[in-house]
């Protein structure tokens, strides 16, 4: 615990020296606060706004979760289909490489032309987010299982659903959370795209208001916002991970 605070201590000072010189330099040079707000400005708003800003970071939190959920789940469906047959991971996979050369800001248009402004094309961005990262980590953790282990259950007896659930998936999840990790930072921000396509609340509502208004001081708390829950997320994945992969820790130990 004590090694965890020691290697934040150094990227926290930076961070507060970087603060501190663009504080300087807003006041130095009198930047205007509608084009870049001084730190002290945007703290204060961030402070004194929540009755602004709240229900819309409640509202993000509950899309994050929810098309976290859906991504993920159907990212673990697919590792494992795609693992169990294998001619159907050598026809599926490299179409899922492709995918990811398509932006999410440049499908997110056509959800809406095709589901319209309601719940589900949101869920589908934060979905698709997700998706991919877990299920490439998962396709790999089973792929990386020990040979020799298989090969012993193998002559064991086992049949392939035991070696599966007994050897191959418990082995598999130091990588589901690697993306586990990933899905969780990357559908914060996925939730904010999706909001983008007509929410009527949300983080990303607020900050496109603000901006619309030359609010710039919002827009940085937006920003903020954005970053302390996807550490928030990813601290309790991290914290999750230490509970269910306890014999992976105290294998490094």
């Amino acid at each position: 615990m004590l090694g965890s605070w020691q290697k934040a201590v150094k990227p926290g000072i930076v961070l507060i020296v970087l603060l501190l010189l663009w504080e300087l330099a807003s006041r130095a040079f009198a930047i205007p606060a509608w084009l870049l707000p001084a730190p002290l400005q945007i703290i204060e708003t961030g402070l004194t706004g929540w009755a602004d800003y709240g229900h819309h970071v409640s509202s993000t939190v509950q899309l994050t979760i929810t098309g976290f959920l859906i991504g993920t789940t159907i990212g673990l469906g697919v590792a494992t289909g795609l693992h169990l047959i294998p001619s159907l991971r050598e026809a599926v996979y490299p179409l899922l490489i492709l995918s990811q050369n398509i932006p999410i800001i440049v499908l997110a248009p056509l959800l809406v032309i095709w589901f319209g402004f309601g719940m589900l094309p949101k869920l589908i961005v934060i979905a698709l987010v997700c998706f991919f990262p877990i299920t490439v980590s998962a396709l790999e953790g089973f792929r990386e299982t020990d040979r020799d282990l298989k090969h012993y259950m193998a002559m064991a007896g086992a049949t392939k659903r035991q070696m599966f659930f007994k050897l191959e998936w418990p082995n598999a999840w130091p990588y589901i959370f690697s993306g586990l990790k990933i899905s969780a930072t990357y559908s914060v921000m996925g939730a904010v795209i999706s909001e983008w396509l007509g929410a009527q609340k949300g983080i990303g509502v607020y900050m496109t208001l603000a901006s619309s208004s030359f609010r710039t001081d919002r827009v940085f708390v937006a920003i903020a916002l954005v970053m302390m829950l996807s550490l928030l997320f990813f601290g309790l994945i991290v914290l999750i991970e230490k509970h269910v992969v306890k014999w992976k820790r105290e294998e490094r130990d």
